[in-house]
C-alpha cells in the first residue's frame, strides 16, 4: 500500500488546527505542517504533536508556498488540506481503497462540501466545487501567482473520488473580511501592475452580475438566508476587487501628475 503524507499550509489557525489533525490522522502516516508566520498560538499546538513535522517559511502566494512544501514530503502521494478543511471517516476509506490499488493515475479531484457560518451551502455555485488535492509528489505542479492557484498533473492521468472533503469557509463574518482584504489587495496589485483600469461600468455592473449569477442562475436563493448572505458576500468581493483597483489606480494618477510649482518652472 502506498503512503500518504498530509500536507496543512498554515498561519494562524489556531481555532481550527487541532480539529483538522484529529480528523487527517484517519488517513496519514504522515503530517507535514508548512507555517508561514503564525503568532497565535498555532506554532505551540504544533510542538505539542508528536506526529507532526513542522517546515516554515515566508508565505508570497499559494502556489508558490504549496511548490515549496510539497517536495519536502516523505512520501510518493500527498493530500493537501486546509486548516478549516476536514477529511471525514468516508472520505479516509476511499483515499485508502485508491492508495491499495496499482493504478496509472497520478492525481485525484475531490468534491468539497462548504458550509458558511455552520450552514450547509448547497446552491450558489457551491454545489459543482471540487479540488485536485491528493497526487504523486514528483507530478504535482501549481500554476498561477494568486491565492487560486491550481495544481496541474504533469502526466495528465487524474482520476475523481466520490467522497467529498468538508470545507468550513467562515466561522464568523470577522474571519470572512480578514480575507477579503487579503484576496481583494492581492488582486488589485496584479491588475495594477498588469496596468488593468478600473471603469465605471466595473464598479457599476461586476457586483450586481455576480449576485445575480450566484443568486438567480445558480439558485443561491435555495440556501435561505445563508445562501442570501452567501451570493450577497461573493458580489461583494467581486466588486471590492475592482474598488481596490480603482484606488491604485487614482493613486498611481497621483503620483504621475505634476505638481503646480513643477508646472510653473516648466512653463
Amino acid at each position: 500500500m502506498n503512503q500518504l503524507t498530509v500536507l496543512i499550509p498554515c498561519k494562524n489557525e489556531i481555532e481550527n488546527l487541532e480539529e483538522c489533525l484529529a480528523a487527517v490522522r484517519l488517513v496519514a502516516d504522515e503530517i507535514l505542517i508548512a507555517d508561514s508566520g503564525s503568532q497565535d498560538g498555532t506554532l505551540n499546538l504544533i510542538h505539542r504533536q508528536p506526529d507532526c513535522r513542522l517546515i516554515q517559511r515566508q508565505y508570497i502566494h499559494s502556489g508558490d508556498f504549496k511548490n515549496w512544501a510539497i517536495p519536502q514530503a516523505r512520501h510518493d502521494w500527498v493530500l493537501v488540506v486546509d486548516a478549516d478543511e476536514r477529511v471525514t471517516p468516508a472520505l479516509a476509506l476511499e483515499i485508502q481503497q485508491r492508495l491499495a490499488k496499482t493504478s496509472d493515475v497520478d492525481g485525484y479531484w475531490i468534491p468539497r462540501d462548504n458550509y458558511f457560518l455552520g450552514q450547509r451551502i448547497r446552491y450558489s455555485g457551491w454545489q459543482s466545487d471540487r479540488c485536485l488535492r491528493l497526487f504523486r509528489r514528483d507530478q504535482a505542479v501549481y500554476v498561477g501567482d494568486t491565492d487560486h492557484a491550481e495544481v496541474q498533473i504533469k502526466s495528465g492521468r487524474v482520476g475523481h473520488l466520490k467522497t467529498a472533503l468538508q470545507h468550513n469557509t467562515f466561522a464568523d463574518y470577522d474571519s470572512f473580511f480578514r480575507k477579503l482584504n487579503r484576496y481583494t489587495n492581492y488582486q488589485a496589485d496584479l491588475w495594477n501592475a498588469a496596468g488593468h483600469r478600473a471603469t465605471f461600468l466595473d464598479l457599476l455592473l461586476a457586483g450586481p452580475l455576480r449576485f445575480f449569477h450566484a443568486y438567480v442562475l445558480r439558485c443561491g436563493f435555495l440556501d435561505g438566508k445563508a445562501g442570501l448572505q452567501v451570493c450577497a458576500l461573493t458580489g461583494f468581493y467581486s466588486f471590492m476587487k475592482r474598488a481596490r483597483l480603482w484606488e491604485r489606480n487614482c493613486s498611481d494618477d497621483t503620483h504621475r501628475k505634476p505638481s503646480s510649482s513643477q508646472s510653473v518652472r516648466a512653463a
